[in-house]
């Protein structure tokens, strides 16, 4: 195909350059793949790659160079120590089809060349690319994907027919936008968008990966809510220097180290995990009998690629139903007829590392209620499966651990999540703020207005928190008038969920005035004995806070500091006039 470029195309495909940029697993900081991008694009006259393939296409040599310039990509790929346990993604052009030389095959005859599989090269095809009513997007996404390739849609979420195209091609991976994750820690909008497109994306068996990550808080909010892989400039910026390509990144395995959070690991997922043998996708259907024979318990047999990489998963029924339809042995056996294809039997499957925050496995079990369970990997290669069973079993004894602990008034966690939240805290290098809230004069309201009254007074303070305290604050109830609650922060939202903190002393003060007859409302006080009997007149109901904020720079983190500060600044902001004492943890 490149002796069919012009000699001037010729040139400028020598001058440009392949540059790699990594793309990485989410929980493990270990590569599964690197992106193509072109360089050296300004120095064959062009001020941007798309005004090259746009001079390209208008010289009716857009599949020719494309095909070209494929070559190059992998030529150059397999300079990278480990190429062939990665993926090269390479961005194809929509009017490739438009082409009149356009012809099959060819990548196969590259790949073949360069002792590379088809499992090595995915094809990334961009929603932002405008496409001609013959030549659709789809069209060329089932072409490669027949064709056995993996398909990557770039850009997810910016164009017009993502979900229709998840619809009806449901492509092997997605890459969100980056526009969605741009500061996505602090935009609830966007996380709720993120999460819902990598959620539907994950039970369609389909890889999530979070594009132009830039920050440590954007790569671990993408981990939380599920997606698999990231890339970006946190991780490293493109570069044609195929040396400096990594099999295992330091500075992003560092950084989940370091945000040692509450990640359930009392449940060791281990135990649980059905490690059943997988088959490769070009099993023969005879063998996939014989599967079942072998394994009489299995009702689902995984299917991987050359790379062990999850496809999908064939249920044992749908042999069944072959079987015992007419001819069914016969046509199934024929590997000549389709139907006897396992690809074309394959069911897709939820997917999730071996490494994912427990939670985000089981809400991505629960949000669909027809799933017989999940795939776990381990860096990617399929590790084992998780059934339905399994972790409806996880989901029952977490939900007993948290019954434990729970206050049977208040119903908001106890003492046991108290202390592992501050445990995580320590193990953490981000910005916190922990508060301490004691009620002022609850002693002598529950002697005078008696313990139902003392109940309701618990129970308002405790809707006052979950109310008012925005999603991000774990609320917690220590016992009797204490409660506790804290926040992760950043540099800009400290101040926000401090006010938050001193709404919360302010409501409580005025909702609470209701409980009081009038005559003690219009007093101001009550009358009743202190602990050594003496006779005093006490103020209405309050509360004080106790806060603490422990910064990023904050490296002495210790279980029995904070707790120290907590409660000796308990007596000091009794004493202040806005019932708040504010400490700073060194």
């Amino acid at each position: 195909m490149k002796n069919n470029l012009p000699k001037k195309w010729l040139k400028n495909l020598e001058i440009l350059d392949v540059a790699f940029q990594p793309i990485l697993n989410i929980n493990t900081g270990k590569i599964f793949g690197v992106e193509a991008l072109l360089r050296n694009f300004q120095e064959v006259g062009f001020t941007s790659i798309f005004s090259l393939f746009d001079e390209v296409y208008k010289d009716n040599i857009l599949y020719s160079f494309d095909i070209a310039l494929r070559e190059k990509a992998l030529k150059k790929f397999t300079q990278i120590a480990g190429y062939k346990d990665i993926k090269l993604f390479y961005n194809l052009d929509n009017r490739l089809f438009e082409m009149p030389d356009f012809t099959h095959g060819n990548t196969k005859k590259i790949l073949k060349q360069y002792g590379l599989k088809k499992s090595n090269l995915c094809f990334e095809i961009s929603e932002r690319h405008e496409i001609s009513s013959d030549c659709n997007m789809e069209k060329i996404l089932m072409h490669y994907k027949n064709e056995r390739f993996c398909i990557a849609i770039d850009d997810f979420g910016v164009g017009y027919s993502g979900y229709k195209l998840l619809y009806d091609s449901v492509p092997n991976i997605i890459k969100i936008d980056r526009f969605f994750l741009t500061d996505i820690q602090k935009d609830i909008k966007k996380k709720i968008m993120v999460r819902n497109i990598t959620h539907l994306a994950i039970q369609l068996g389909i890889k999530v990966i979070a594009e132009g990550v830039e920050t440590k808080e954007e790569l671990l909010t993408c981990r939380d809510i599920g997606c698999h892989l990231a890339q970006g400039y946190l991780i490293q910026r493109p570069t044609t220097n195929t040396k400096e390509i990594l099999d295992m990144y330091d500075n992003i395995v560092d950084l989940i180290k370091s945000d040692k959070r509450d990640i359930n690991n009392e449940f060791q997922i281990e135990l649980y995990i059905d490690k059943m043998h997988s088959l490769a996708l070009n099993t023969k259907m005879s063998l996939v009998i014989d599967y079942f024979k072998k394994y009489p318990n299995n009702s689902i047999v995984p299917i991987v690629n050359s790379n062990n990489e999850p496809m999908g998963i064939l249920q044992e029924n749908q042999i069944k139903e072959l079987l015992y339809s007419p001819y069914g042995r016969s046509l199934m056996l024929n590997e000549g007829n389709k139907k006897s294809k396992l690809q074309n039997l394959l069911q897709p499957c939820g997917v999730s590392d071996i490494n994912s925050d427990m939670s985000t496995i089981i809400e991505l079990f629960s949000n669909n209620p027809d799933s017989i369970g999940i795939i776990i990997t381990n860096n990617s290669k399929y590790y084992g499966f998780l059934s339905a069973r399994a972790i409806i079993t996880i989901m029952n004894e977490q939900n007993l651990i948290f019954a434990r602990d729970q206050n049977p008034l208040t119903k908001l966690p106890g003492n046991t999540m108290i202390e592992k939240y501050i445990y995580n805290i320590t193990k953490d290098e981000s910005s916190y703020i922990i508060c301490y809230f004691d009620l002022d004069n609850f002693k002598a309201f529950n002697d005078v207005y008696g313990f139902r009254n003392g109940d309701r007074v618990i129970q308002l303070f405790s809707d006052i928190l979950r109310k008012n305290l925005s999603q991000g604050f774990f609320k917690a109830h220590i016992g009797g008038d204490d409660f506790f609650s804290g926040v992760k922060t950043d540099d800009n939202n400290e101040d926000t969920c401090i006010n938050e903190i001193f709404k919360i002393i302010k409501k409580f003060t005025n909702d609470v005035r209701e409980f009081y007859s009038q005559k003690d409302k219009k007093s101001g006080y009550i009358t009743s004995t202190d602990r050594d009997g003496n006779i005093k007149n006490f103020p209405l109901l309050s509360v004080s806070a106790s806060l603490l904020i422990i910064h990023k720079k904050t490296k002495n983190r210790c279980v029995e500091d904070i707790n120290y500060i907590l409660s000796t600044q308990k007596k000091v902001a009794k004493k202040e006039e806005k019932s708040i004492s504010i400490s700073t943890l060194l």
